[in-house]
């Protein structure tokens, strides 16, 4: 808890309660702005319910998301600076919104808008350090209740929409915006922490207790009560519409019997939990919201009973009357508990307050985001209006049930020693599976200790890494399928489809590369297996229905590339464990049998989506419209469903079963100088050639054979691809152990140059014929993925060998240790980010497939192209490592 010896005085505290209220109502205000304006903008574009439906939630998602990048800039550079520059960016966001003239354009200034809803952290950063910890609950629960200010754009807006059109409305959204900007720069002072802090904090130091559960499980609190609050304020009229054949005033009005308690009761919730305790309240508001949401997920029931006079009946449901008290009820905890949530943070964290309190907002704005679009899928799939309600009691019994067990666990801990635990240590790491002393390199602790922890790690790595791939390209197949099912997509919004996985993917890994030293190999592999569970489970509803929007499509398509982020972790947390003779194989191994995630997604796919195997908790399946399989049913769902399972126990198991090695930490300032290493670059190249090939050919095959080949099924064939390409990755790192990595990535790169121009002499039109030759096309592309495995593992091989060799031309024989350390720590965060840019390859590929043919009717200009790269990866390869007297030979 912080100690506050000396309070600011309170005239001074009440301007910036006052001023950061203010403030944060009217970018709450703006941030809503789409709720009113998008009517107009709708009839005026043209725009779709799933455009218009997506209009409104993206600033949602913005704010989200920015929530955590504020809160870390308002910790280093202080909330008034951060907050003035923050109303200022979004008020010309706004003004930018007056010149679109396309749904495009809408779209990037709704990105912008959104940019205010982040305000909400950069305030209560701001707000918190002006108060001592027996009186921020009462204070952020005043500057919570700033969520008023969507009240403000229901109340306001339209009768300035009806005055100046949408344009005008937005203008004067904007100057007002502005001119709060400036104000509160000129005005508000800089915070007490801030200003009496010298130095900046490192990055490594702000972003430490994100690797502790606690805020994690501060995050689902906040999923609940704000996620939750948003998806209903926006659900319910809809809801009570329909359920009720209430109209849209009558309805409007019982919502709001909902919305203005959760954010005005905010205050008391504040109050509260600063008398009482933010425990306290969270019982409190977790367990009466629960009550309340098992009462509100009944649906309507007729039950017949065979009485002793005959058959009874008699039917139950939830009168109006009674859900409008309910709802009330419910909204008035949800606003207790969004001031409780944020009464926690200051007090466990008074030095984060913006980085936890970013995570915290994020998760529980992404809630608002995520939830409504859930709504209705379950809708589509149960059929049942309550199961909204239903799905909300699932997370708050889960938010109830782990908080009781930490605090009862923290308590339990605390007991013995007669102390009041002010610490909550759920699920921390236990001092087993973390390694303090860690010397592979020596031959006698390798033999006689290092090789067994080190095999462990590896073959629950393995596993992990396995499911994150196929998870990764399970849209390689479901491209092929939705057009039989009634998937109306076009092939161009297929090829997006199946690009968009890589592409997210790709821009995990940047951020992936640099977690393991951060937050420890055993802990980031378990929660980064885990949250695959999230495309899995949504992508199996969505699927299950031909009017899912293509929007929706495309985010689930986005969240699969989590599992390509895995990759860059699994990777750099494995040549931690290795000596320098054996990283090749291990990491080959890992890797390669790895990649088989691929392989075993477009074997096992088809298979399972042929037949119930999951039984009718999976769902009913659809009939084939088109193609071979016309008139079959296919349950498409099982091709995510499937993993569920694996998924949890992968996760299990690593978080059990792993290690943290603890002289592995390092911060992130500590690994950004790959970023001034000139082979952190070539090597991108050089991978990008290998692992994106071999990606982007697994993501782009099938949908590229049956475009070419259409008597052909191509998933039946191909996994194949995939498969032998994984398993030469393994043989890559061993050849590359024996020869030398360049020797086997030069040559490597020449096989895939043949390779191509084999492809291109099998295409229909090509030397052929009109037909071309699906057999030999197929038998070039088994040889192009064999050569990307050989060369993954021999690019992998080369990286430790470059960055051992330069570290010690830089320190010299006498550091051997530390040479050691930075090489390890340098190349572990080089193997991570080269796979980052490598997994682009898989978005480009597909891409340049489609590109190519929408602009010359053939895919050769594509092929031609990757022709031309692995000509220059082979001429960088032989200057830079291969030839005598190389700069780096390796």
């Amino acid at each position: 808890m912080r100690a506050d010896t000396a309070s600011p005085p309170r005239s001074q505290q009440r301007r910036a309660l006052g001023l950061s209220t203010l403030a944060f109502t009217l970018c709450f205000a703006v941030w809503t702005i789409f709720s009113i304006i998008g009517i107009h903008l709708r009839h005026e574009f043209g725009l779709s319910d799933t455009q218009l439906g997506l209009l409104m939630a993206t600033p949602v998602l913005t704010g989200s998301i920015s929530r955590l990048f504020l809160g870390i800039w308002t910790d280093r550079f202080g909330g008034r600076r951060v907050f003035s520059l923050l109303m200022l960016v979004s008020a010309a966001c706004v003004y930018l919104l007056t010149f679109a003239t396309s749904y495009a354009m809408l779209l990037l200034a709704a990105l912008g808008v959104g940019l205010a809803g982040g305000g909400f952290i950069a305030g209560v950063a701001y707000t918190s350090a002006w108060y001592s910890a027996d009186r921020q609950g009462t204070a952020l629960g005043i500057f919570g209740a700033g969520n008023v200010g969507a009240a403000i754009t229901n109340f306001a807006a339209p009768f300035l929409l009806l005055a100046m059109g949408w344009q005008g409305t937005a203008l004067v959204y904007a100057t007002v915006l502005a001119l709060a900007g400036v104000a509160f720069f000129v005005l508000a002072k800089e915070d007490p922490q801030h200003a009496q802090r010298r130095a900046p904090v490192p990055l490594k130091t702000q972003l430490a207790p994100l690797a502790e559960m606690r805020v994690w499980r501060f995050s689902l609190y906040y999923f609940f009560v704000f996620g939750g609050f948003v998806a209903l304020a926006l659900w319910l009229p809809h809801y009570l519409m329909e359920v009720y054949g209430l109209g849209i005033a009558a309805a409007g009005m019982v919502a709001a019997l909902y919305s203005v308690p959760a954010s005005l009761f905010r205050i008391l919730g504040g109050v509260m939990s600063d008398r009482i305790g933010a425990r306290r309240v969270m019982y409190w508001t977790l367990g009466i919201s629960a009550l309340c949401l098992l009462v509100l997920s009944y649906p309507p029931s007729r039950f017949l009973v065979d009485g002793v006079r005959g058959e009874v009946s008699f039917a139950l449901s939830t009168p109006l009357s009674l859900f409008i008290v309910l709802i009330f009820v419910l909204g008035f905890f949800m606003s207790l508990g969004k001031a409780a949530v944020f009464k926690h943070i200051p007090v466990y964290y008074p030095h984060h307050v913006g980085a936890v309190g970013g995570v915290v907002g994020m998760v529980g704005g992404l809630g608002g985001f995520f939830l409504p679009l859930t709504f209705g899928m379950l809708n589509d799939v149960v059929g049942i209006w309550q199961s909204c309600f239903m799905l909300l009691f699932v997370v708050v019994i889960a938010a109830l049930a782990w908080m009781h067990y930490a605090i009862t666990r923290a308590d339990n801990k605390s007991w013995g020693r007669a102390e009041r635990s002010t610490d909550l240590p759920e699920l921390a790491a236990p001092s087993a599976m973390t390694l303090t002393e860690w010397h592979p390199e020596d031959e006698t602790f390798w033999q006689t200790t290092g090789a067994r922890i080190a095999r462990r790690n590896l073959w629950i790595s393995i596993p992990n890494l396995l499911l994150a791939f196929a998870v990764w390209s399970i849209w390689s197949i479901l491209v092929v399928r939705l057009p039989q099912l009634g998937f109306g997509y076009s092939p161009n919004q297929l090829f997006w489809l199946a690009a968009l996985p890589s592409l997210s993917g790709a821009t995990l890994r940047i951020f992936y590369s640099f977690m393991v030293p951060i937050f420890g190999g055993r802990r980031w592999t378990a929660i980064s297996t885990a949250s695959l569970l999230l495309p899995c489970l949504w992508i199996g509803v969505a699927v299950q229905h031909p009017d899912t929007p293509y929007s929706v499509m495309l985010i689930l398509a986005l969240l699969c590339g989590f599992g390509g982020g895995n990759f860059a972790s699994s990777m750099a947390n494995i040549s931690f464990f290795y000596p320098q003779a054996k990283k090749g194989t291990a990491m080959g191994l890992n890797a390669g049998l790895g990649n088989l995630g691929v392989s075993a997604l477009q074997l096992i796919g088809p298979l399972v989506i042929a037949t119930s195997v999951l039984g009718p908790m999976a769902g009913d399946p659809l009939i084939a419209q088109q193609g071979a399989y016309t008139g079959e049913p296919v349950w498409l769902q099982n091709i995510a469903f499937i993993w569920v399972p694996l998924i949890a126990i992968a996760a299990i198991a690593a978080w059990f079963g792993m290690h943290d090695i603890a002289s592995a930490k390092s911060s992130f300032r500590d690994q950004a100088v790959i970023f001034k290493r000139l082979h952190n670059w070539l090597m991108s190249w050089l991978y990008l050639g290998t692992f994106g090939s071999f990606i982007g050919f697994a993501a782009g095959f099938p949908l590229l054979s049956g475009m070419q080949f259409p008597d052909v099924d191509p998933t039946r064939y191909a996994f194949l691809g995939p498969l032998v390409g994984a398993l030469a990755r393994p043989l890559g790192g061993w050849l590359a152990d024996r020869l030398g990595g360049a020797r086997v990535t030069l040559w490597n790169f020449g096989l895939m140059v043949a390779g191509v121009l084999g492809v291109l002499f099998f295409l229909p039109g090509g030397d052929q014929g009109q037909s071309g030759s699906f057999v030999g096309f197929f038998l070039m592309f088994l040889i192009l993925f064999v050569a990307t495995g050989i060369g993954n593992g021999s690019t992998y091989r080369m990286v430790p060998v470059i960055f051992f060799n330069q570290r010690r031309q830089a320190l010299g024989e006498g550091h051997l240790e530390r040479v050691r350390t930075e090489a390890n720590r340098e190349s572990a965060a080089v193997l991570g980010f080269i796979s980052a840019v490598a997994a682009y390859g898989g978005f480009f590929i597909p891409k340049a497939y489609g590109t190519a043919t929408a602009l010359s009717g053939s895919v050769a200009p594509a092929l031609y192209g990757f022709i031309l790269f692995y000509l220059s990866c082979m001429v960088l390869t032989w200057w830079y490592y291969a030839r005598r007297n190389a700069p780096a030979p390796c």
